[in-house]
């Protein structure tokens, strides 16, 4: 990984591309792909950059797998589902297509794809109340709004607002989140079922650690970290592939029930080639909700959606770049408005493809972990997800066991910011204390988020401090309020 000083760029800076007098060690002048991307300016490789794409790519694959799961096992008011096949297709264009877009206008190693938990919105919460082209059509009036936001410029006023401790915070908080992402999915940490009164996860299945699927993990975890502790190159993505082909070989000769492995099993596929369906695209109707419900509901739904769109991409943004080494001395994401609107763009996408709102993924912290530092990742992974279209079957058999230690590791390499913080500040500390411990605690970036906001402004307030915290601060903080305080608003507006 290069050093951050060395790959730190300004977001002030007019284009991706570097001076073009600039040259590679050793006297060799970059090519003009190397001079777009900015490849070598940030102390990157092609190497690099095409590793990074491939990690992230097998990090969040799995979303191929539970997105058409958690849509399609949902129905709408008329009793209608959603075609798994057609869904997959979906769920693999938006992807493809906006993380390609990514790249090429935004520069970033981010890679987007449908959101999780967003996707649980739409499922039960949209369509029970109306039709799915109505609660796609609210997804695709939500994404337009994000870009407006964005292009007004108060999306991206509001993420420079941010005191630089509480990015660090985010980021850590983020960490912490997708390592313990990756417990969860490997089945290392379970919940406990059917039982009130007692610590809500334990180790493995029945309190202690069994089965071939978990010893995947397990090895994948010592592997990965022995692999970045002896600084070899590809550390993450050799691990993901030399455990799916482990995983794949006990399968195949261990008495194994399928359902040990979770959604994906790693079989060797019978068929490799699968033509997409693109039967739900465009299956969507733009104001169709406002005559199944009525408009305070709509409005809440909307809000809804747009905060945890709007501050998880706001996070993932943040925690990408600054793992990256890309945030300049005042902690500003470089070229932050098009990566913006490049990201409200995608939830316009994926709700007119029926996908569900697509976002920024914190994932893309794996490949950032493997050395990627610009967009030319993001072209690999979004590539990836293009091939996904034709190549579903092979790309679903990487099992999360084979995926998780990817995301451990990450976990640690975030963590490492925790540094940067002034514990012995409290009118700082304590919040970013609350924006890293809610974060994985409630399993919601945006809820780690809404409690560092609050507590900031609260706490500022209470030391004399009210008039030095940025206006935006103030307003997105109210938001949160009402974020976290929707179920006795709703009521009040007589809504339930």
């Amino acid at each position: 990984m290069p050093d951050r000083a060395e790959s730190t760029v300004h977001a002030s800076d007019p284009a991706p591309e570097p001076p073009p007098a600039a040259a590679q060690p050793g006297g060799e002048k970059r090519n003009a792909v190397d001079r777009y991307f900015s490849v070598s300016a940030r102390g990157s490789s092609f190497g690099r950059e095409i590793r990074g794409g491939f990690a992230t790519f097998f990090t969040m694959a799995y979303i191929l797998v539970l997105n058409p799961i958690i849509l399609g096992s949902a129905e709408d008011k008329f009793g209608n589902h959603l075609s798994g096949p057609q869904l997959v297709t979906a769920t693999a264009l938006v992807a493809a297509v906006m993380t390609i877009v990514m790249g090429l206008a935004g520069n970033l190693p981010l890679a987007l794809a449908a959101g999780l938990g967003l996707n649980a919105v739409v499922a039960f919460q949209l369509a029970p109340l109306m039709s799915w082209p109505d609660a796609m059509g609210l997804i695709v009036l939500e994404g337009l709004l994000i870009c407006v936001l964005v292009v007004t410029g108060l999306r991206e006023a509001v993420m420079e607002a941010i005191p630089p401790a509480l990015k660090h915070a985010i980021s850590v908080g983020i960490g912490l989140f997708v390592a313990f992402i990756g417990f969860v999915d490997a089945g290392f940490a379970t919940r406990i079922p059917g039982e009130t009164g007692s610590v809500p996860v334990q180790l493995g299945l029945t309190g202690q650690l069994s089965g071939w699927p978990v010893l995947v993990f397990c090895l994948g975890v010592l592997l990965t970290v022995a692999l970045l502790a002896r600084g070899v190159k590809g550390a993450i993505l050799i691990s993901i592939v030399a455990m799916t082909v482990v995983a794949v070989l006990i399968n195949e000769f261990a008495d194994i029930a399928p359902t040990a492995w979770g959604l994906t099993v790693p079989a060797v596929p019978g068929d490799l080639v699968a033509a997409p369906d693109f039967g739900l695209l465009g299956s969507f109707s733009l104001f169709g909700a406002f005559e199944q419900v009525g408009a305070v509901t709509i409005v809440l739904l909307v809000f809804t959606l747009l905060l945890s769109d709007f501050f998880d991409t706001m996070g993932t943004v943040v925690g990408v770049s600054s793992e990256a080494g890309l945030l300049d001395e005042d902690g500003k994401v470089p070229h932050l408005g098009r990566v913006l609107l490049i990201d409200g763009a995608a939830a316009v996408a994926g709700g007119a493809a029926s996908a569900s709102s697509s976002t920024s993924y914190v994932e893309s912290t794996a490949g950032v972990g493997e050395g990627a530092r610009t967009g030319f990742a993001s072209l690999v992974t979004g590539g990836l997800f293009a091939l996904a279209l034709f190549l579903t079957p092979l790309v679903t058999v990487v099992p999360a066991q084979a995926a998780a230690p990817a995301l451990i590791a990450v976990g640690f390499l975030l963590m490492a910011q925790v540094r940067h913080i002034d514990w012995e500040r409290y009118e700082i500390a304590v919040p970013a204390f609350l924006t890293i411990a809610v974060m994985p605690f409630t399993y919601s970036i945006t809820n780690g988020i809404g409690a560092g906001f609050l507590a900031y402004v609260v706490i500022q307030a209470v030391v004399g401090k009210a008039a030095k915290v940025h206006w935006l601060l103030w307003g997105a903080s109210a938001m949160f309020v009402v974020y976290f305080a929707i179920d006795p608003v709703e009521q009040l507006l007589g809504v339930k």
